[in-house]
């Protein structure tokens, strides 16, 4: 509405108007009159109900700095802001790698928990977080040597609840004080040394994901609008350009699968002595730099992994094969699609999990082995037959699996049943096999 000063509104005489009387005009004209002129006398900062909602921001700032000679890293968590938006802070408190913690207002210890009330202008936490942690009797899930580190986010940074000012959200960046030399690799988009933490589904935004820092070799490309970076140290036989050239063959594929697949994949890799498999997190994964990228089986780890992160679902107890099933028959579908591996390979590589899986005597392990996974396999293909033949192929896997990607809530047998029943039109008799009794119980 454009208001100008000085306007007055004219009013005229309608009473000759069908269907208006006199005093139903006039009546009328002053209820229009009265709504324009508190309209305009308003305040700008009044004017729309979305003002009154806007979100109070805070500055969140994470500094990591890494002490190669104690095997850690120290963590400055600095917070900026205005009229005490973040009241408290809490985290959880592992002993044995989190230590030396300091920092400005109100610190307290207690159920194994570190709360934090910082001033109501911002202050700092500190604390110093041990990187180096054994995932066997020789080799780690999260390192730190003399040339690089390699780790999760979590491994340094804590998952962090807070108490906060109604509406009050977060800004959060994440940077890093290296040593010369060191370069930087994380989930996230950055600008220089600042990458900038966002998550829409969260009010405070702690950094996620694989972190590897030091001497690296980095290889980047976007692929079907992926922003893929693929990076590992430089002395380790790590294949960068394999692996994005097998991503160019197979991501156009998931892609068109799961069409929520994140805008950024990072992909870390390392040799010994990291440990000889793969693990996912939010929009990343590291694998060994000896797995190959298709087996001699006819599996990819690599595209399992990516699976996983396009998919974005964890499970309930009970459920896990669920979760790993899914990612290990569509690790398979997407070599096939894409033409990676042939038809015959497909059909081989399908009957070896068939074979394997004859072996799991329950699918309630927690988390999946891999025969109970394998196993998960033969029962997926064959609910993928049961959907098709009951909806004469107007549904199929592909929409049940995409619909367990978007699902907020963590997967289980009985969600996964009716995720199942509503598509197919009703109860699946294949899993209502004997073996799926009791998981969750």
């Amino acid at each position: 509405m454009n208001c100008i000063p000085g306007t007055k509104v004219q009013t005229k005489d309608h009473s000759y108007l069908p269907g208006f009387g006199r005093w139903t005009v006039a009546r009328l004209l002053a209820i229009l009159a009265g709504a324009f002129i508190a309209a305009c006398s308003a305040p700008a900062s009044e004017s729309g109900a979305s003002q009154a909602m806007k979100e109070r921001i805070y500055g969140v700032d994470y500094r990591v700095r890494p002490d190669i000679s104690r095997g850690g890293a120290t963590v400055r968590l600095r917070i900026s802001q205005s009229d005490r938006l973040l009241r408290e802070l809490s985290m959880p408190l592992d002993a044995k790698r989190i230590s030396d913690i300091g920092g400005d207002g109100q610190i307290s210890i207690d159920d194994e928990r570190i709360r934090w009330v910082p001033p109501a202008d911002g202050g700092e936490l500190h604390w110093f977080a041990t990187i180096n942690h054994l995932r066997s009797s020789n080799s780690y899930d999260a390192f730190i040597g003399d040339n690089w580190a390699l780790f999760r986010a979590e491994d340094v940074i804590p998952p962090t609840a807070t108490r906060t000012l109604k509406r009050s959200v977060s800004k959060t960046r994440l940077m890093f004080d290296l040593p010369a030399g060191w370069s930087a690799v994380t989930e996230y988009f950055r600008r220089s040394n600042v990458f900038n933490v966002s998550n829409p589904n969260r009010r405070f935004d702690r950094p996620t994901g694989w972190i590897i820092l030091g001497k690296l070799g980095v290889r980047h490309e976007n692929i079907a609008g992926v922003r893929v970076v693929v990076a590992a140290p430089v002395d380790h036989a790590f294949r960068r350009m394999d692996t994005l050239a097998m991503l160019n063959w197979t991501l156009p594929d998931l892609v068109r699968l799961l069409p929520g697949f994140p805008k950024r994949l990072t992909i870390v890799g390392a040799g010994a002595p990291m440990w000889r498999g793969a693990l996912s997190a939010p929009r990343s994964f590291y694998v060994h730099a000896d797995r190959p990228l298709v087996s001699e089986n006819g599996t990819s780890t690599i595209m399992h992994e990516a699976i996983h992160i396009g998919l974005g679902a964890s499970a309930v107890t009970g459920a896990d094969w669920i979760v790993e099933g899914l990612a290990e028959y569509y690790s398979l579908e997407i070599l096939r699609r894409s033409g990676t591996i042939s038809e015959k390979r497909y059909r081989t590589a399908f009957s070896k999990l068939e074979s394997w899986g004859k072996g799991a005597k329950s699918l309630c392990a927690d988390p999946s082995t891999g025969e109970v996974t394998a196993r998960a396999v033969t029962i997926l293909a064959g609910l993928n037959d049961e959907i098709r033949k009951k909806t004469d192929r107007k549904y199929n896997l592909d929409d049940v699996i995409r619909r367990v990607a978007g699902s907020q809530d963590k997967i289980s047998i009985q969600k996964f049943r009716k995720i199942v029943a509503d598509l197919a039109g009703s109860e699946s008799k294949v899993l209502s096999d004997k073996d799926l009794n009791n998981c969750e119980d």
